[in-house]
C-alpha cells in the first residue's frame, strides 16, 4: 500500500508508525484509518520487536478531523457509534494487543481520541510542551476510543471526571505526576530518549515483555488468588523459552544477553 497519511518504517527490529497529516494536527479521516490499520497488520508480519507511535509536525493526533462528520445546520445527526465500531475500537484493541511492547511518543497536543490512542500504548513519553485534552465534552460528547476505561484506572475517578468533564489542557508534566504517562521530557531531549528506548525494548525478550502486559491488564478483573494463577502459567510457559535459556546463561556468565524474542 502506497501510505499518504502516515509513514511506516522499519529498521533494527523498531517499527515507526508516524501519523502524517501535520496541517490538520494528525486528526484521523477514513484514509488514515485504512493506512493505519495496514500498518499494523504489517508491523507484525514484518516481525518486528517494538513498535513507536508518534505524529508529524507540532501535533500527536487531534483524534477525529470534525470535517468527516460535519452536520449542515438544521440537517439530521451523524451516526458516530458507526465510526467507533468500524475504526476506532478496531484500532485501540489492535494497540494493546500487538505482539511486541508499543511506545507512544508524544510530540505534541493529543486531543480527543488521539488521547487515548496514545494511552492505548504500553509506555507513553511526551515532550514537555506537549498536552492531552479530552476534548469531547466542547461537542456534547462523552470521551470515547477507551477514555472512560483508560482514565479512572490511570488518575482515578476524581481526576478522571474532572478532565472529561471540563475538558482542561493537562500538560506533559502534570500528566507524568498523576500517573497518566510514563514520562515528560524536555523538547530538545525527545528524540534521543525515544530513540533509546526504542533500542532497548529492540534487544528485550519479547515474549516475557507482552505476556507482561497481558497480566497486568488482566489484573483488574481478578482476585489475587486468580492473578498468582495467571502469573504461574505465564511462568511455565516463560521458562521453556530460548530467551529465558539465554538470560540465564548471560547472567551466570556475566554478559550482556542476547534475546531473540522468543
Amino acid at each position: 500500500m502506497n501510505y499518504t497519511s502516515i509513514q511506516y518504517l522499519l529498521a533494527g527490529g523498531i517499527a515507526r508508525l508516524t501519523l502524517n497529516r501535520p496541517d490538520r494536527l494528525n486528526s484521523f479521516n477514513a484514509t488514515m484509518h485504512e493506512e493505519v490499520r495496514h500498518a499494523l497488520a504489517q508491523v507484525v508480519t514484518d516481525g518486528a520487536r517494538v513498535l513507536v507511535l508518534t505524529g508529524a509536525g507540532r501535533g500527536f493526533c487531534a483524534g477525529q478531523d470534525l470535517g468527516d462528520r460535519a452536520v449542515a445546520p438544521g440537517a439530521g445527526g451523524v451516526d458516530l457509534g458507526d465510526s467507533i465500531e468500524r475504526n476506532y475500537k478496531p484500532l485501540v484493541l489492535a494497540l494493546r494487543n500487538l505482539p511486541m511492547p508499543v511506545v507512544a511518543a508524544v510530540n505534541g497536543v493529543a486531543a480527543g481520541a488521539g488521547a487515548s490512542i496514545a494511552l492505548a500504548c504500553d509506555i507513553v513519553i511526551a515532550a514537555r510542551s506537549a498536552v492531552f485534552v479530552q476534548a469531547f465534552c466542547r461537542l456534547g460528547l462523552v470521551p470515547d476510543s477507551g477514555a472512560t476505561w483508560f482514565l479512572p484506572r490511570l488518575v482515578g475517578h476524581a481526576r478522571a471526571i474532572g478532565l472529561a468533564m471540563l475538558g482542561d489542557k493537562l500538560p506533559a508534566e502534570q500528566a507524568a505526576d498523576w500517573g497518566l504517562i510514563w514520562r515528560c521530557v524536555d523538547d530538545a531531549d525527545f528524540t534521543t530518549v525515544v530513540d533509546k528506548l526504542a533500542a532497548e525494548l529492540a534487544v528485550a525478550p519479547t515474549l516475557g515483555l507482552v505476556r507482561t502486559r497481558q497480566a497486568i491488564q488482566g489484573a483488574w478483573q481478578h482476585s489475587l488468588e486468580q492473578q498468582l494463577d495467571v502469573e504461574r502459567d505465564f511462568q511455565r510457559e516463560l521458562g521453556w523459552t530460548s530467551d529465558y535459556a539465554e538470560g540465564v546463561a548471560a547472567f551466570s556468565e556475566k554478559r550482556a544477553p542476547l534475546f531473540s524474542g522468543r
